[in-house]
């Protein structure tokens, strides 16, 4: 049932599955995607007693800024702020946290800045903190090419591209994303229409500038980039996933980020699998969270 809630910034809109009573499952999207990632993913964690709660991130769906003079930020501090004030504002005290993509990032800046909030974890492509003072090092060749739409938003060209052609643009990534994933028209309509929100181009592009350090972000959330900055570790149990189908993120790198993971983890490469790893492989993301909710139980 699609509900919304009131946090300090945002009319937050979520979807929210299984009695109320049950173990919270916080399921957050990535770009450019929606809360359909996890359709097939909530009955399987229903069935099992959880509460599943999957919120339209910031700039996307019918979630809105509640003023008009906020900064349309994308920043990961902001991501990290709303899913904690979406926490505060449903009385859920500690949840076990899953996402991809900008999901997984504001998951893991939660588990990491305020584990006390958090029974587990579970994150595709491992720990998807920012170093943003070390984004002007230049990765492989390879890696580089695959992150042609990040620098083609630092431009004003980008912006407009974006504005002009945001379905267009937003299912050639899924293709270029997901090479494997065979989705039909309807599955995307059905998720390009959270595209439409007023504010998701200023949140995109301020995300894709601000990694880079192009841009400043929101003065409220400077207390946490500057925490991120020092790229905490993550205590909390955790579970990482990766597709080895993925066309934008790299593939068996748990051993460059299971450093920042000092808790129980475990790393789990799903075969044939592209990004949106939720809505291509639910029972392996869904198996992973509900691992994690047994180790803590």
């Amino acid at each position: 049932m699609l509900r919304h809630v009131a946090t300090p910034l945002l009319d937050v809109a979520y979807d929210e599955q299984g009695a109320s009573h049950g173990w919270p499952a916080v399921l957050l999207h990535g770009f450019p995607y929606d809360i359909h990632a996890y359709d097939a993913v909530a009955p399987r964690l229903v069935a099992q007693g959880a509460r599943v709660i999957t919120p339209f991130l910031r700039g996307y769906g019918p979630t809105r800024f509640l003023d008009p003079a906020t900064l349309r930020s994308g920043q990961q501090a902001a991501l990290g702020a709303d899913l904690l004030a979406l926490l505060d504002a449903l009385r859920i005290d500690r949840a076990v946290l899953g996402g991809y993509d900008w999901g997984g990032r504001a998951a893991c800046v939660v588990a990491a800045l305020f584990p006390d909030r958090v029974r587990g974890l579970v994150s595709v492509n491992g720990y998807n903190i920012q170093h943003i003072a070390g984004a002007d090092q230049p990765a492989s060749p390879g890696k580089e090419h695959r992150l042609w739409y990040q620098y083609y938003f630092h431009g004003e060209r980008g912006r407009a591209g974006l504005t002009a052609n945001r379905q267009a643009f937003c299912r050639l990534l899924w293709s270029l994303w997901s090479p494997t994933w065979r989705f039909d028209d309807e599955t995307f309509v059905r998720s390009a229409s959270a595209f439409d929100n007023p504010d998701f181009v200023d949140v995109v592009i301020h995300s894709y500038r601000h990694r880079f350090g192009l841009v400043e972000g929101d003065p409220q959330f400077d207390v946490l980039e500057r925490r991120l900055a020092g790229t905490p570790p993550i205590i909390v149990p955790a579970i990482t996933l990766e597709g080895d189908a993925d066309g934008v993120a790299d593939v068996g790198a748990a051993h460059a980020y299971a450093k920042h993971f000092t808790g129980r983890h475990d790393n789990r490469v799903v075969p044939d699998v592209g990004h949106n790893l939720p809505q291509e492989a639910p029972d392996a993301f869904a198996a992973a969270v509900l691992d994690v909710h047994a180790w803590t139980s």
